[in-house]
Protein backbone atom coordinates (compact mmCIF):
# COMPACT_ATOMS: atom_id res chain seq x y z
CA UNK A 1 0.00 0.00 0.00
CA UNK A 2 1.58 3.27 -0.68
CA UNK A 3 2.14 5.65 1.61
CA UNK A 4 0.78 9.38 1.95
CA UNK A 5 4.75 10.20 0.78
CA UNK A 6 4.58 8.33 -2.45
CA UNK A 7 1.26 10.84 -3.43
CA UNK A 8 1.80 13.01 -6.35
CA UNK A 9 -0.40 15.35 -8.01
CA UNK A 10 -1.86 15.09 -11.35
CA UNK A 11 -0.07 17.88 -13.20
CA UNK A 12 -2.88 20.17 -15.25
CA UNK A 13 -1.12 20.36 -18.64
CA UNK A 14 -2.07 23.84 -19.59
CA UNK A 15 0.17 24.26 -22.99
CA UNK A 16 -1.52 20.68 -23.77
CA UNK A 17 -5.05 21.96 -23.05
CA UNK A 18 -4.30 25.41 -24.68
CA UNK A 19 -3.06 23.63 -27.78
CA UNK A 20 -6.45 21.46 -28.34
CA UNK A 21 -8.55 24.64 -27.29
CA UNK A 22 -6.53 26.69 -30.00
CA UNK A 23 -7.50 23.62 -32.70
CA UNK A 24 -11.01 24.31 -31.58
CA UNK A 25 -11.15 28.08 -32.37
CA UNK A 26 -9.21 27.88 -35.65
CA UNK A 27 -11.43 25.14 -36.87
CA UNK A 28 -14.32 27.90 -36.00
CA UNK A 29 -12.22 30.31 -37.77
CA UNK A 30 -12.26 28.38 -40.86
CA UNK A 31 -16.11 28.04 -40.81
CA UNK A 32 -16.45 31.43 -40.11
CA UNK A 33 -14.22 32.16 -43.63
CA UNK A 34 -16.55 29.63 -45.38
CA UNK A 35 -19.43 31.55 -44.44
CA UNK A 36 -18.92 34.87 -44.15
CA UNK A 37 -15.36 35.20 -46.14
CA UNK A 38 -13.82 36.72 -43.01
CA UNK A 39 -11.44 35.93 -40.01
CA UNK A 40 -11.28 36.59 -36.70
CA UNK A 41 -8.77 39.82 -36.83
CA UNK A 42 -7.43 41.32 -33.74
CA UNK A 43 -5.06 44.30 -33.64
CA UNK A 44 -2.26 44.03 -30.43
CA UNK A 45 -0.66 47.61 -29.88
CA UNK A 46 2.87 47.43 -28.17
CA UNK A 47 4.34 50.94 -27.54
CA UNK A 48 8.41 50.30 -28.09
CA UNK A 49 10.01 48.44 -26.09
CA UNK A 50 11.22 48.90 -22.83
CA UNK A 51 14.75 47.96 -23.26
CA UNK A 52 14.92 50.87 -25.56
CA UNK A 53 14.14 53.59 -23.75
CA UNK A 54 14.76 56.31 -26.37
CA UNK A 55 12.62 54.17 -29.06
CA UNK A 56 9.75 53.81 -25.79
CA UNK A 57 9.39 57.72 -26.30
CA UNK A 58 9.05 58.35 -30.11
CA UNK A 59 5.41 58.07 -30.14
CA UNK A 60 3.10 60.79 -28.87
CA UNK A 61 -0.39 59.91 -27.67
CA UNK A 62 -2.12 61.60 -30.48
CA UNK A 63 -0.25 59.41 -32.80
CA UNK A 64 -1.38 56.42 -31.06
CA UNK A 65 -4.66 57.47 -31.04
CA UNK A 66 -4.91 57.97 -34.38
CA UNK A 67 -4.04 55.22 -34.93
CA UNK A 68 -6.49 53.36 -32.77
CA UNK A 69 -9.37 55.35 -34.82
CA UNK A 70 -7.65 53.98 -37.57
CA UNK A 71 -8.28 50.43 -36.15
CA UNK A 72 -11.78 51.18 -34.80
CA UNK A 73 -12.56 51.68 -38.19
CA UNK A 74 -11.18 48.71 -39.77
CA UNK A 75 -14.02 45.96 -40.34
CA UNK A 76 -11.38 43.18 -40.57
CA UNK A 77 -10.58 44.00 -37.08
CA UNK A 78 -12.73 42.46 -34.56
CA UNK A 79 -10.70 42.83 -31.38
CA UNK A 80 -8.10 45.70 -30.20
CA UNK A 81 -5.59 44.67 -27.39
CA UNK A 82 -2.91 47.78 -25.78
CA UNK A 83 -0.10 46.20 -23.90
CA UNK A 84 0.29 47.86 -20.56
CA UNK A 85 2.15 49.90 -18.92
CA UNK A 86 2.71 52.69 -21.69
CA UNK A 87 5.17 55.34 -21.07
CA UNK A 88 4.80 57.84 -18.86
CA UNK A 89 4.04 60.44 -21.09
CA UNK A 90 1.06 59.09 -22.36
CA UNK A 91 -2.25 59.04 -20.56
CA UNK A 92 -3.66 55.23 -20.20
CA UNK A 93 -7.36 55.81 -19.45
CA UNK A 94 -7.21 58.40 -21.91
CA UNK A 95 -6.01 56.33 -24.69
CA UNK A 96 -7.80 53.01 -23.73
CA UNK A 97 -11.06 54.94 -23.78
CA UNK A 98 -10.61 55.85 -27.64
CA UNK A 99 -11.11 51.89 -28.38
CA UNK A 100 -14.31 51.13 -29.33
CA UNK A 101 -16.06 49.07 -27.17
CA UNK A 102 -17.64 46.23 -29.91
CA UNK A 103 -13.49 46.31 -30.20
CA UNK A 104 -12.24 46.09 -26.97
CA UNK A 105 -15.19 44.05 -25.33
CA UNK A 106 -14.89 41.27 -26.90
CA UNK A 107 -10.91 40.44 -25.93
CA UNK A 108 -11.86 41.10 -22.03
CA UNK A 109 -14.96 39.76 -21.18
CA UNK A 110 -14.95 36.98 -20.25
CA UNK A 111 -11.76 37.97 -18.22
CA UNK A 112 -9.08 35.67 -20.50
CA UNK A 113 -7.19 34.47 -17.04
CA UNK A 114 -10.30 34.36 -15.27
CA UNK A 115 -11.35 32.40 -17.96
CA UNK A 116 -8.47 30.51 -18.70
CA UNK A 117 -8.60 28.73 -14.65
CA UNK A 118 -12.10 27.97 -15.29
CA UNK A 119 -11.04 26.48 -18.22
CA UNK A 120 -8.44 24.73 -16.84
CA UNK A 121 -10.48 22.75 -14.09
CA UNK A 122 -13.09 22.24 -16.35
CA UNK A 123 -10.58 20.62 -19.03
CA UNK A 124 -9.32 18.76 -16.18
CA UNK A 125 -12.52 17.32 -15.39
CA UNK A 126 -12.39 18.67 -11.65
CA UNK A 127 -16.36 19.75 -10.85
CA UNK A 128 -17.15 23.52 -9.18
CA UNK A 129 -20.93 22.97 -8.25
CA UNK A 130 -20.54 22.66 -5.09
CA UNK A 131 -17.14 22.37 -3.90
CA UNK A 132 -15.89 25.45 -1.92
CA UNK A 133 -13.27 27.44 -3.98
CA UNK A 134 -10.51 30.04 -2.43
CA UNK A 135 -9.42 32.61 -4.22
CA UNK A 136 -6.01 34.14 -3.31
CA UNK A 137 -5.81 37.92 -4.24
CA UNK A 138 -8.59 40.15 -5.10
CA UNK A 139 -7.07 41.91 -7.93
CA UNK A 140 -10.06 43.47 -11.01
CA UNK A 141 -7.54 40.83 -13.19
CA UNK A 142 -7.43 37.98 -11.89
CA UNK A 143 -9.10 37.21 -8.46
CA UNK A 144 -12.40 39.11 -8.73
CA UNK A 145 -13.15 37.88 -12.09
CA UNK A 146 -12.33 34.34 -11.54
CA UNK A 147 -14.12 34.43 -7.96
CA UNK A 148 -17.69 35.72 -9.95
CA UNK A 149 -16.80 33.04 -12.76
CA UNK A 150 -16.78 29.95 -9.78
CA UNK A 151 -19.87 31.45 -8.21
CA UNK A 152 -21.68 31.28 -11.83
CA UNK A 153 -20.34 27.29 -11.80
CA UNK A 154 -22.36 27.08 -8.26
CA UNK A 155 -18.91 27.07 -6.29
CA UNK A 156 -19.10 28.85 -2.89
CA UNK A 157 -15.94 31.18 -2.82
CA UNK A 158 -14.06 32.79 -0.74
CA UNK A 159 -11.25 35.71 -1.48
CA UNK A 160 -8.32 35.48 0.86
CA UNK A 161 -5.92 38.86 0.72
CA UNK A 162 -3.04 40.61 2.49
CA UNK A 163 -5.49 41.40 4.90
CA UNK A 164 -7.31 38.38 5.57
CA UNK A 165 -6.93 36.63 8.88
CA UNK A 166 -5.56 33.10 9.71
CA UNK A 167 -4.77 32.78 5.64
CA UNK A 168 -3.74 28.88 5.99
CA UNK A 169 -6.98 27.85 7.86
CA UNK A 170 -9.09 29.35 4.78
CA UNK A 171 -7.35 27.93 1.86
CA UNK A 172 -6.82 24.70 4.19
CA UNK A 173 -10.58 24.35 4.18
CA UNK A 174 -10.87 24.52 -0.06
CA UNK A 175 -11.70 21.98 -2.25
CA UNK A 176 -10.52 24.09 -5.28
CA UNK A 177 -7.60 26.57 -4.91
CA UNK A 178 -6.82 29.92 -7.08
CA UNK A 179 -3.54 31.03 -6.21
CA UNK A 180 -3.14 34.91 -7.53
CA UNK A 181 -1.50 36.83 -5.07
CA UNK A 182 1.97 37.48 -6.75
CA UNK A 183 3.89 36.13 -4.07
CA UNK A 184 6.34 33.68 -4.63
CA UNK A 185 5.85 30.13 -2.78
CA UNK A 186 3.42 31.61 0.07
CA UNK A 187 1.04 28.19 -0.05
CA UNK A 188 2.78 25.71 1.86
CA UNK A 189 1.68 21.85 1.44
CA UNK A 190 0.66 21.70 4.85
CA UNK A 191 -1.74 24.53 3.96
CA UNK A 192 -3.50 22.32 1.14
CA UNK A 193 -6.35 20.32 1.61
CA UNK A 194 -5.67 16.52 0.46
CA UNK A 195 -6.89 15.99 -2.85
CA UNK A 196 -7.51 19.80 -3.88
CA UNK A 197 -7.25 20.95 -7.16
CA UNK A 198 -4.74 24.08 -7.03
CA UNK A 199 -4.39 26.86 -9.96
CA UNK A 200 -1.28 28.94 -9.42
CA UNK A 201 -1.75 32.07 -11.89
CA UNK A 202 1.38 33.58 -9.69
CA UNK A 203 4.82 34.09 -11.33
CA UNK A 204 7.65 35.36 -10.14
CA UNK A 205 11.38 34.86 -10.67
CA UNK A 206 13.44 33.75 -7.71
CA UNK A 207 17.56 33.65 -7.62
CA UNK A 208 18.70 30.18 -9.17
CA UNK A 209 22.74 29.79 -9.87
CA UNK A 210 22.35 26.27 -11.28
CA UNK A 211 20.28 28.29 -14.31
CA UNK A 212 21.59 29.87 -17.14
CA UNK A 213 19.76 33.05 -16.59
CA UNK A 214 20.49 33.72 -12.97
CA UNK A 215 16.85 33.27 -11.87
CA UNK A 216 13.87 30.56 -12.37
CA UNK A 217 10.18 31.15 -12.34
CA UNK A 218 7.89 29.93 -9.60
CA UNK A 219 4.37 30.46 -8.46
CA UNK A 220 2.34 31.97 -5.16
CA UNK A 221 2.52 27.95 -4.17
CA UNK A 222 5.35 25.74 -3.17
CA UNK A 223 4.91 23.03 -6.12
CA UNK A 224 7.15 20.43 -4.64
CA UNK A 225 5.32 20.07 -1.47
CA UNK A 226 2.03 20.92 -3.34
CA UNK A 227 2.61 18.06 -5.21
CA UNK A 228 2.64 15.51 -2.18
CA UNK A 229 -0.96 16.74 -1.35
CA UNK A 230 -2.97 18.06 -3.61
CA UNK A 231 -5.24 16.51 -6.46
CA UNK A 232 -4.32 18.45 -9.67
CA UNK A 233 -1.97 21.42 -9.61
CA UNK A 234 -0.87 23.60 -12.47
CA UNK A 235 2.96 24.07 -12.85
CA UNK A 236 4.76 27.63 -13.32
CA UNK A 237 5.25 27.37 -16.38
CA UNK A 238 2.80 26.25 -18.56
CA UNK A 239 0.36 26.26 -16.71
CA UNK A 240 -2.18 29.24 -16.50
CA UNK A 241 -0.06 31.40 -19.22
CA UNK A 242 -0.61 29.24 -22.25
CA UNK A 243 -4.66 29.25 -21.20
CA UNK A 244 -4.79 33.43 -20.92
CA UNK A 245 -3.66 34.13 -24.50
CA UNK A 246 -5.39 30.88 -25.72
CA UNK A 247 -8.49 32.98 -24.04
CA UNK A 248 -7.95 36.15 -25.64
CA UNK A 249 -8.50 34.53 -29.20
CA UNK A 250 -11.27 33.11 -27.62
CA UNK A 251 -12.80 35.77 -26.53
CA UNK A 252 -12.11 37.35 -29.99
CA UNK A 253 -13.93 34.59 -31.82
CA UNK A 254 -16.77 35.45 -30.06
CA UNK A 255 -16.66 39.39 -30.46
CA UNK A 256 -15.93 38.52 -34.34
CA UNK A 257 -19.04 36.05 -34.38
CA UNK A 258 -21.30 39.14 -33.19
CA UNK A 259 -20.24 42.06 -35.40
CA UNK A 260 -19.82 39.13 -38.19
CA UNK A 261 -23.65 37.80 -37.24
CA UNK A 262 -25.31 41.51 -37.35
Amino acid sequence: MASPSDHKATIIDGKAIAQTVRSEIADEARQLLEKYGKVPGVAVVIVGDRKDSQNYKRISEAELVSKLHELNANPDIHGIAVQLPLPKHINEEKVLSEISLERIEPLFVPCPQGNGCWKLLSRSGISIKGKNAVVVGRSNIVGLPVSLLLLKADATVTIVHSRSGDQESTIHGADIIIAAAGQAMMIKGSWIKPGAAVIDVGTSDVDDPSEKSGYRLVGDVDFEEACKVAGWITPVPDGVGPMTVTMVLMNNLDGAKRLLMQ
